[in-house]
């Protein structure tokens, strides 16, 4: 018997519940004080195609899946076809004894099948054939052995308040009959059990975008603008949802040009703004992203990543927008570029761009993706201190117009809003007070904002120099964060960005227990950064190899651009599927042979 160590696969047409049932199983293995790691797999479509939605458990943190699966919960018969070879031996495949499976042959494969008669269970003793999905999730409780009372607190939690208690009561009902007879008939033959873990903490269950929205609420953020785009819609739906209770001002726009230009003006008024989007989107947003830029307007956007090139797969990861980020916008200015790894990066980092943008006044890119924006973890409470995001906002130089003493002693020779200074930062006043009135233009300006008519090359190289001035500050003071983790000794080195934080990570550890010396080297900030001192952390690896989820492996090109330093060999993904510990480590020994 195998406790607490297996990973559990659901899967069917989109429309089946998919995603919620897996989502609910998930939150109730989590109640029980186990750790969870849930990552799902959706086509772009409102009905048909094929999703699957997979949860790995543990009693360690966990920060990746697994590609082996010991629990198949089919809704169709394709689930079945695509997914058995998946399955270790001896791993079951739950589904409606109505469905259409060949047994002989999964028993072929050392597999076990395991109908049941879930659609009738849902009518008969639900009185609704909807309640088929509780009942899946309930059989397959019961075929783990796991206390049937948490998947009962969750029913309870989705469907309490409607009707009273009615709902809840019937799923309950049909959780229960599925739960016994799916027990009775296949716990004896199935080998992978859940157990309860006594005095465990409570954990949060949280994804990516989730954490970005805390990270958002807890910086003070008060202007949220932007239209959707898959991975960013749940990022801009989290936030909606919270806008009444943190005096939130959430405006879904017509357009994302609309969106960073509704950000950009809140900004200038004084408060921090913030749109999120994905790639298509951000094409959209870059001339208003210069003009951010040209005025010294701190915002803040969240680029959520998908593959490309246009449309390309809507639903799916990948990390191919990281140049353009960097370098979108015409023209030159500067620009900060995070890529938070893991959920408790994504609050802290995300709330960390508003001061980086405020203190410097320029924009901040985010940069997340499908993978790490949908995927969920239990993560403890402790690990989210809004009390010191709160005590570390910084808001640069900024005066708002109601602190009238400040406002008087700044202007009394009279107030230049691009001041040119020693360190490139001028100070701030909002509009609203008679002592600070200025302009601002897209077109260079004078240390006044007043548009150069004259297009003079003296206030041109003034003013560039005074905005770029602010990037080496930026870089020595506030940029640079970055990991290593595993042995100091290791003689491979995996360098690594943003989502790929996790799988890395765990292939590190797989790789160093089967023998070999590996570490991770993992960068949440990609620019600017002191290359000097970049170079110095680069020169402390011994082979480096670059993973990245796209084509060319473009953040070590960054870092070989600013460096000279290049990767020794690369493992790369680029088919829209996340990395996987598994996937890494296979492909490591495949590149070692050619370096």
């Amino acid at each position: 018997m195998v406790k607490n160590n297996c990973t559990i696969k659901l899967g069917g047409e989109a429309g089946q519940g998919v995603e919620s049932s897996g989502m609910g199983f998930a939150k109730a293995i989590a109640r029980a004080g186990l750790y969870i790691f849930g990552v799902q797999d959706y086509m772009s479509r409102i009905r048909g195609g094929h999703n699957w939605y997979q949860i790995r458990v543990h009693t360690r943190p966990l920060y990746a899946h697994e590609t082996s699966v010991h629990l198949l919960l089919a809704f169709d018969e394709r689930t079945v076809h695509d997914h058995s070879a998946e399955l270790v031996k001896g791993g079951g495949v739950l589904y409606d004894d109505g469905l259409k499976v060949d047994q002989s042959s999964l028993s072929a494969m050392d597999l076990i099948p395991m109908p049941m008669p879930l659609l009738k269970i849902a009518e008969e003793v639900g009185g609704n054939k909807l309640m088929m999905n509780t009942a899946a999730v309930a059989a397959a409780a019961g075929i783990c052995e796991f206390d049937l009372s948490y998947v009962e607190q969750v029913i309870r939690d989705n469907f309490g308040r409607r009707k009273g208690s009615e709902i809840a009561d019937r799923n309950i009902r049909v959780a229960n009959h599925a739960y016994e007879e799916a027990r009775k008939r296949y716990a004896h033959l199935f080998e992978w059990k859940l157990e309860p873990i006594p005095g465990a903490p409570r954990r949060m269950v949280i994804n990516g975008n989730q954490a970005l929205g805390l990270g958002t609420l807890a910086a003070g953020c008060k202007m949220v603008s932007g239209y959707p785009m898959t991975p960013a819609s749940t990022l801009l739906e989290f936030l909606a949802g919270q806008a009444r209770k943190f005096g939130l001002v959430v405006r879904q726009t017509e357009d994302e040009i609309s969106g960073i230009l509704h950000c950009i003006g809140a900004a200038h008024a004084g408060v921090r703004a913030m749109s999120c989007t994905s790639g298509g989107g951000f094409s959209l947003m870059v001339e208003s992203l210069s003009l951010a830029g040209s005025t010294e307007t701190p915002v803040v956007i969240v680029l959520a990543q998908r593959p490309g090139p246009a449309t390309g797969l809507p639903t799916r990861t990948g990390q191919e927008d990281l140049l353009f980020a960097l370098h979108a916008g015409h023209g030159e200015f500067p620009r900060a570029v995070l890529a938070p790894g893991t959920i408790e990066q994504c609050f802290y980092h995300m709330a960390r761009a508003f001061n980086i943008a405020e203190k410097y006044q320029m924009p901040v890119i985010v940069m997340t993706d499908n993978f790490l924006a949908n995927s969920i973890r239990s993560v403890e409470k402790e690990a989210f201190d809004f009390a010191a995001i709160a005590r570390s906002i910084d808001r640069g130089a900024l005066i708002l117009p109601h602190e009238e003493d400040k406002v008087t002693q700044a202007t009394a020779e009279g107030y230049r809003r691009y001041e040119l200074t020693e360190n490139g930062i001028s100070l701030r006043i909002p509009p609203g007070h008679p002592n600070a009135v200025y302009s601002v233009a897209g077109e260079e300006h004078t240390p006044e904002g007043f548009i150069d008519w004259e297009e003079t090359a003296h206030n041109r190289n003034l003013m560039m120099n005074k905005r770029m001035k602010k990037l080496t500050l930026c870089a020595e003071e506030d940029m640079g964060v970055y990991e290593f983790y595993g042995p100091e000794d290791a003689e491979t080195t995996l360098l690594c960005w943003g989502s790929s934080y996790g799988p890395v990570r765990e292939a590190v550890d797989v790789l160093n227990s089967n023998g070999m010396r590996v570490n991770m080297l993992h960068f949440v900030d990609i620019h600017p950064l002191h290359w000097d001192a970049v170079g110095e952390v680069l020169d402390r690896c011994h082979t480096v190899v670059a993973v990245e989820g796209n084509f060319s492996a473009q953040f070590s090109r960054w870092l070989t651009m600013n460096t000279g330093r290049r990767p020794d060999a690369k493992i790369t993904r680029f088919d829209g599927r996340p990395l996987n510990p598994d996937f890494i480590a296979a492909e490591l020994h495949k590149a070692l042979i050619r370096v």
